[in-house]
């Protein structure tokens, strides 16, 4: 497989997995399908095997040193399909201390019935590295003059900056970061998420076993609609039963979460975890996760939402842009080493979107709004959830549409940034 170097886009990710392969034997990446694992691992690598094709597995199967003996470091596309791969690598890895031998990539996790195959966990031989799909700030969408890491040391400046139409927005939510969308046409940038999504339907949720597509599909829609919002496994059954005829309800909670389980391993759920650290009163703190598709595209596949819909539905447009400043938010926190959360107050009803921990500890809580109409709620809030924390927030932040300045706000110390213009 041949990629164009001339056309590749850099990824935040190039330098961890440059200073993986320093550090362990062999690399891990994983992520969702289409998001650029194998092309950026071959920017890595020396050699490749690509285990979807059918001659390599079988040379695979049939000896694991006929695969195992290029040029290191050594890429292995898509090893989980031939799972013995990773102990035979792990092994290899103990025979001596060289570094950075092997890259593994797989777009599908093993289910519990082919784990059995897997002996050891690769601890401190092979390194694991999940990968997303491209941040506006990696496809040339935000200028960067906005960073996390300027805020954290106190060293952003203000700046004014050119903000998008919500069209252009829209447009960015409906493409999403597949990077072989990011040059398509605005009016065609519908088509690559569709078409992930019957790729889902018609294959790759019956990798182990035969699931029904209609109740897969409701599930996705179910997904799409609740986007970014804390949703339980009973309000996914109750939702589904609400839209769909009631010969083809998801009735069995083994069932919905055996086909939740078949998302969560095709990384196409991500789930924002509920912070709780440092609150005054822990017993009224949520704990259920927000709950995410990988990419906010995805969800406009699901529900069939194009950016003209998206204009004429601005409530749903604002879950959209949550969305799709919490995967940039995600990318960017884990390429710095650290952890996105969200906050919710069972009691008061008090929530704050993101909250961004950092490698060493430290904290900033973030607040969303696609309009600059919200920014003063969004400021109070902000203010509630600083007075209740024992620990106070690094900096606070409001990320929103249409903003033209990078900006700390005099009276409350908060900073209000366009997403177009953050970078980690």
């Amino acid at each position: 497989m041949n990629f164009n170097n001339d056309e590749y886009m850099p990824r935040l990710i190039d330098k961890n997995l440059d200073d993986y392969l320093k550090v362990f034997g062999a690399l891990s990446v994983e992520g969702p399908k289409w998001c650029g694992k194998t092309w950026t691992s071959s920017k890595h690598a020396k050699s490749a095997v690509y285990l979807d094709d059918d001659e390599t597995k079988e040379r695979a199967l049939l000896d694991l040193e006929l695969i195992l003996n290029e040029e290191q470091p050594e890429l292995i596309d898509e090893w989980h399909l031939v799972p013995k791969i990773w102990d035979k690598v792990r092994r290899k890895c103990d025979e001596d201390s060289k570094k950075g031998k092997y890259i593994l990539t797989c777009s599908t996790e093993l289910n519990d019935e082919r784990k059995k195959e897997v002996f050891h966990s690769g601890a401190g031989r092979i390194g694991k590295i999940k990968m997303y799909t491209m941040s506006l700030y990696e496809s040339g969408d935000s200028t960067g003059d906005a960073s996390l890491t300027a805020m954290l040391e106190d060293k952003q400046k203000n700046v004014n900056v050119k903000i998008p139409s919500l069209k252009e927005l829209a447009n960015l939510i409906v493409r999403g970061g597949w990077p072989s969308n990011i040059k398509v046409d605005a009016d065609k940038v519908g088509l690559i998420p569709k078409s992930y999504i019957e790729s889902i339907l018609d294959k790759d949720m019956n990798d182990d076993k035969k699931r029904d597509k209609n109740k897969m599909r409701m599930l996705l829609k179910s997904l799409a609609r609740n986007e970014s919002t804390v949703v339980s496994n009973e309000t996914l059954i109750k939702d589904i039963d609400n839209y769909e005829n009631e010969s083809e309800l998801i009735e069995s909670r083994i069932t919905l979460r055996d086909y939740l389980d078949v998302l969560d391993r095709l990384h196409i759920i991500e789930n924002q975890e509920a912070y709780s650290e440092n609150y005054r009163s822990k017993e009224r703190i949520g704990k259920s996760p927000k709950r995410h598709l990988t990419d906010p595209s995805l969800v406009c596949a699901s529900l069939n939402m194009n950016a003209d819909k998206l204009l004429k539905d601005l409530k749903t447009f604002g879950f959209l842009f949550e969305s799709l400043v919490e995967r940039d938010l995600r990318i960017y926190i884990e390429y710095l080493g650290g952890h996105l959360y969200h906050f919710r107050d069972n009691v008061t009803g008090l929530e704050v979107d993101s909250i961004l921990e950092f490698s060493n500890g430290d904290y900033a809580a973030v607040e969303i709004k696609l309009g600059y109409n919200a920014i003063e709620t969004a400021k109070k809030d902000l203010l509630k959830f600083y007075d209740n924390m024992i620990i106070k927030p690094k900096f606070m932040c409001i990320i929103t549409g249409n903003f033209t300045s990078v900006v700390k706000d005099k009276e409350t110390g908060i900073y209000i940034v366009p997403i177009t213009a953050l970078k980690p």
